[in-house]
């Protein structure tokens, strides 16, 4: 049935006419035909966006591991499942084939079991690009249990709130992790957050940079012992179409990390229909996605999209720049790489090592690029095209998020005509709409409003770990009977998407989603900050940066400023981790407000974007005069 793998332009039409005149059975035949259940659905769909509600196959039994790994071992046992590239380039690459990753999967499922995990426990994971991470996710499903992956560059005060928020019995960690010429210290990062975590029970310890570490009694192990000793014979846990396979956290513009809850048979069916047709996978291919597991690119296309069908999936332990700039392209070399996914920060920091690096390997074997994290800037997608798929291979520009579980707009390559910027057109079954602040929907085409999906999609999250109001309210109230995306987006003459950022206070930095709520939060608890906003501004490598306004207390009187933006970026990365650092920190006599009282960051974005032809009428705010000053002094 062609419906699986779409090849032509003309066909994603009819393909996604069919779709959304009748998704319930156009899903129910994807579902059908791809996948190994052990019992059929009663019910395709049943939703409710005002609850808000939403389950897909239900009645349905399956696990998710069996479609990964069992259904491929009769005919792909010695492929290739997961080609792991480690950071030292000097080290040889592991290829663990459909065979061999079965059997250590099941050895790692039993090892949780003796340790007292069973279905529905949650066990966080927080550990380096390593194969126990794809190994440990796919051995929680394998017996129920909720991974919660952790990305290894988040604070131990970020760990202990997430272990926290979704009660985790068990950690995993390794004794560090490598990072281009670096070692981090990771167990000593999970000992930290666990002097807060009551519930967790047991930790468990992968070997990776041998360093010595402190092993607690009666709470810690050593992993590879346990697997040695451990059975490679694990019956997979019969689960429910909507029982819970994963909560992975992402910032949200208040507080809190939300704690985005997928389940299992929908996020399956979709995440494996978006990768065959985003990638245009083809049986030998080699692919490679460089995200972390840490996030939801990782989750859906390294682990989960590229294993259900039967795929030779690329992990690199490393990071882009070392031990040069060229990394990137030497691995697509040596291992012939023919699908490379990555985020825009990466080019664009790779572009600014001009050429030369790029010229020097061979890259004839890549067909397809992606992008993902944010939008792509129009520089950056001529020099991908140009330079690293020398016009031949197309862009994949996808915007999707944490919360639909896989890629929402997106070209099919061979297949849409792209445009530099623009996301282009929905992916089949995806019902996009833009609204305006009246919650009307604008119809035609060149228009901007908010983005929002209008039905329900299969890997759409379900609902927030343990708070389902915050879960309605986020994405739920803006719009009656719409997922609002938090996103702004355009539609050009042909009704091609482009997305023109978040319309919240999230801000994307590198291709992570950071709320400005918790780093002010952290910048207040400086004994010298009276208070503070945070805006983005436009980076260069980053897409976006921050830029922090800072009033002090009057005790901040005679500190050294240089001082206090040191102690400021280091609470940061204490509260939250590395990643939300600010850029620029400006001192102010106060901060632009209302007479409510609320901060004006729409002004105070401008000032930061050296964008204040228009700055508004000012002349309503509570202070007026600090615009002046604080413009006066901007960096």
């Amino acid at each position: 049935m062609s419906n699986y793998h779409i090849k032509h332009f003309e066909e994603y039409f009819q393909v996604y006419r069919k779709s959304v005149r009748n998704p319930e059975m156009f899903w129910e035949e994807i579902a059908e035909e791809h996948f190994a259940w052990r019992k059929k659905w009663d019910q395709v769909l049943s939703w409710d966006f005002t609850k808000p509600e939403i389950k897909w196959f239900e009645g349905a039994q399956l696990n998710i591991t069996e479609n990964c790994l069992d259904r491929h071992l009769r005919t792909k046992g010695d492929k290739t499942a997961i080609l792991f590239e480690p950071n030292d380039p000097r080290d040889p690459a592991e290829h663990i084939s459909y065979k061999e990753l079965h059997e250590r999967v099941c050895k790692f499922a039993n090892v949780l079991k003796q340790n007292g995990i069973g279905k529905g426990d949650r066990v966080c994971i927080y550990l380096p690009m390593i194969p126990e991470l794809a190994i440990s996710v796919l051995a929680c499903a394998r017996i129920g249990a909720v991974h919660s992956v952790v990305f290894a560059g988040f604070s131990s005060a970020a760990l202990s709130t997430r272990i926290n928020d979704c009660d985790a019995k068990l950690v995993l960690t390794s004794d560090g992790s490598y990072r281009g010429s670096k070692t981090i210290d990771l167990k000593g990062i999970v000992d930290e957050a666990l002097t807060d975590c009551p519930r967790v029970e047991t930790v468990l310890v992968a070997k990776r940079i041998n360093s010595e570490i402190i092993m607690v009694e009666g709470r810690d192990r050593w992993l590879q012992p346990l697997l040695d000793q451990s059975s490679s014979d694990c019956a997979p846990e019969i689960m429910e179409a909507e029982d819970p396979l994963f909560i992975l956290y992402t910032s949200g513009s208040t507080g809190m990390p939300k704690g985005m809850l997928h389940t299992t048979a929908g996020y399956m069916v979709y995440t494996a229909y978006t990768f065959k047709n985003v990638f245009q996978y083809k049986q030998d291919d080699v692919y490679w996605c460089t995200a972390d597991i840490g996030w939801i690119t990782g989750h859906s296309y390294i682990v989960y999209g590229p294993l259900l069908n039967g795929a030779t999936t690329l992990m690199f332990e490393g990071v882009p720049s070392y031990p040069d700039f060229g990394r990137f392209w030497e691995i697509i070399q040596k291992h012939q790489v023919n699908q490379f996914y990555t985020a825009p920060t990466a080019i664009r920091a790779l572009a600014k090592h001009g050429t030369e690096l790029v010229d020097k390997y061979d890259l004839s074997s890549l067909k397809v690029l992606g992008s993902v994290g944010e939008p792509i800037n129009e520089e950056a997608w001529h020099w991908y095209n140009d330079n690293v798929g020398k016009k031949r291979s197309p862009i994949v520009d996808t915007w999707w998020q944490t919360e639909t579980g896989g890629i929402m707009i997106t070209p099919i390559p061979f297949s849409t005509p792209t445009k530099p910027t623009y996301a282009t057109l929905p992916f089949i079954g995806i019902q996009p709409s833009l609204m305006d602040e009246n919650g009307q929907e604008i119809k035609g085409n060149q228009v901007s409003g908010r983005l929002c999906i209008k039905f329900p999609w299969p890997s759409i999250a379900r609902t927030i770990w343990g708070n389902h109001q915050r879960y309605k309210d986020t994405y739920f109230s803006a719009f009656t009977n719409k997922y609002f995306t938090g996103d702004g987006a355009l539609r050009d003459e042909v009704g091609y998407y482009r997305i023109t950022g978040r319309v919240d206070d999230v801000i994307i930095v590198s291709g992570h989603n950071l709320g400005t709520a918790p780093i002010e939060d952290a910048i207040n608890e400086h004994p010298a900050v009276a208070e503070s906003a945070i805006v983005g501004f436009p980076h260069d490598i980053k897409g976006s940066a921050l830029y922090g306004y800072i009033t002090l207390k009057d005790t901040g009187e005679g500190r050294d400023h240089n001082n206090v933006r040191k102690e400021i970026n280091q609470l940061i990365t204490e509260r939250i981790g590395p990643i939300a650092k600010l850029d620029k920190i400006q001192f102010t006599p106060g901060l632009p407000k209302t007479r409510s009282g609320k901060i004006m960051r729409r002004i105070l974005r401008k000032i930061a974007s050296n964008d204040t032809s228009n700055l508004g009428d000012t002349s309503t705010l509570l202070n007026p005069e600090v615009v002046e000053e604080i413009m006066e002094n901007v960096l």
